[in-house]
């Protein structure tokens, strides 16, 4: 299972910006998260399944058990992850940790992410290596215990089948599912072998597993970099966002915007918005720029799922000097 099942509960607080005065709200607007006793036995059963798999698959030299056996481990490893995320994302921000640790769930993604494609490399120099030396391979024991991964891989997925309106967990149970349909190739595999004899099938069924692994590993080291670098999250379109604010009443002009994820499900921003010295009658300025904020806030939230936006009011004579009106400058 790819770890993009790694979840985090989101508790926003959305910051408007004016001058050097800040006004907060907290809110929370995820669905409540999937408990402890569902991860625990999902990561029990694969464990469990993992340790006897790869065990049998040693001791019998079947390839096609023990890359499977490293598939099962990414199972492991991801709802671990997602466990731990969760845990970790309900931990209040500190002086030092002033996000909290909600973006330990985008290193673990990224570890997960590695750890996985060195094992299935190991995987798939093995299978060249069998294809080209083939050796004896039990089919009925691939059979019986690729036959116990389904069931395995069965059970986890409904563990998680009400956690529907929880992406993640809706990606988990997803996952679950497919993986019970790779273990059937598994046991085709098996059933090759006890009929025909024809064990290459071995190796040659590692390699697709592999395959697959390195498929779904592949899209979630790319996305665990994208957001360890600060990268505009795919979901979100930076123009339609700068289109938006340029449409906010008074504004003039805009610059210095950053769009970044705080976690593998939060979105921040940062913008400095110009606005003309007086857009407003006299003693009516507070009023203009708190229904500003607050609907700048609110549809950022609602149109484009960023959740934590810090706004910089300007005037234009204070933006012609802004050091950070430069698009050059960071």
């Amino acid at each position: 299972m790819t770890t993009r099942t790694m979840m985090d509960m989101i508790t926003v607080t959305i910051m408007g910006m004016r001058g050097t005065d800040m006004d907060s709200a907290t809110i929370t607007s995820m669905p409540r998260p999937v408990s402890a006793p569902p991860f625990a036995w999902g990561i029990a059963l694969n464990l469990v399944y993992v340790v006897a798999e790869a065990t049998w698959g040693v001791l019998s030299h079947a390839l096609a058990l023990m890359a499977d056996a490293g598939h099962n481990l990414s199972d492991v490893l991801a709802l671990a992850a997602a466990w731990m995320a969760q845990h970790l994302s309900r931990r209040a921000p500190s002086a030092d940790f002033t996000y909290g640790l909600r973006r330990s769930s985008i290193l673990a993604a990224l570890g997960n992410a590695v750890a996985l494609l060195l094992v299935t490399g190991g995987i798939v120099w093995e299978a060249i290596l069998r294809l080209i030396n083939p050796a004896p391979v039990p089919g009925t024991t691939i059979m019986v215990v690729a036959g116990i991964g389904i069931l395995v891989n069965g059970i986890t997925a409904l563990l998680f089948a009400r956690g529907g309106e929880d992406l993640n967990i809706r990606a988990a149970f997803l996952h679950m599912a497919a993986d019970t349909l790779m273990t059937v190739a598994v046991v085709i595999a098996g059933a090759i072998i006890l009929y025909t004899g024809w064990t290459r099938v071995d190796p040659i069924v590692s390699l697709v597993v592999s395959v697959t692994i390195v498929a779904g590993t592949w899209s979630l080291l790319r996305d665990s970099l994208d957001m360890a670098l600060d990268r505009v999250p795919r979901t979100i379109d930076r123009a339609g966002v700068e289109a938006y604010l340029r449409t906010l009443p008074g504004v003039l002009d805009l610059h210095d915007l950053h769009i970044w994820p705080i976690s593998t499900t939060d979105t921040a921003l940062t913008v400095h918005l110009v606005r003309a010295a007086c857009p407003v009658p006299p003693g009516e300025e507070d009023a203009s720029e708190d229904s500003l904020l607050r609907d700048a806030t609110e549809a950022l939230r609602t149109r484009f799922r960023i959740g934590h936006p810090t706004f910089q009011i300007e005037t234009l004579s204070y933006s012609a000097r802004c050091v950070l009106a430069d698009a050059n400058t960071i």
